[in-house]
Formats: structure tokens, C-alpha cells, sequence
């Protein structure tokens, strides 16, 4: 199994962690009302902008929907 390096993994968290509070604040959104159309607790909108925790993969294709936006931008992999 290939492990991915700790660094690789918290650059691509930070990515994603600014680019979801980012997106969610250029959408005049609150953590509480983002939360609420995902239908997921305001905890876990929280942790996934600081890093914590990750969103599921369904999420993130919910996420996309609702920014209109990629998944490799919202991961950070590109910004187009």
C-alpha cells in the first residue's frame, strides 16, 4: 500500500481547508447555513475549514454543486 507523506497531506488539506472557507465567504454564507444545506452539523463544516476532519467524497461533489465550482479547485489542485 502506498502511504502518502505526512506534509503531502496536510498541504493538501490546508489547500482544501482555504479554499472551502474562502468559497464559503465569497458566497456570504455562515458555517451554520452551509452546514444546513449539506445537511451535516456546523461541527463538521468547522473542522473541515480548520483541518481536522475530511469531507466524504459525496460531500465534496456537494460542495462542488453548491460553489459551482470543480473538485480539483476546490482540492486546490488547480485554480481555474
Amino acid at each position: 500500500m502506498y502511504r502518502v507523506s505526512k506534509f503531502y497531506k496536510n498541504n493538501v488539506n490546508n489547500k482544501f481547508s482555504f479554499r472551502l472557507r474562502e468559497l464559503r465567504l465569497n458566497n456570504n454564507l455562515t458555517v451554520k447555513q452551509l452546514a444546513e444545506r449539506l445537511k451535516r452539523s456546523r461541527t463538521s463544516v468547522y473542522g473541515w475549514e480548520k483541518g481536522i476532519n475530511e469531507p466524504s467524497y459525496d460531500i465534496l461533489l456537494q460542495l462542488s454543486e453548491i460553489f459551482n465550482v470543480s473538485l480539483d479547485y476546490l482540492l486546490g489542485n488547480t485554480d481555474i
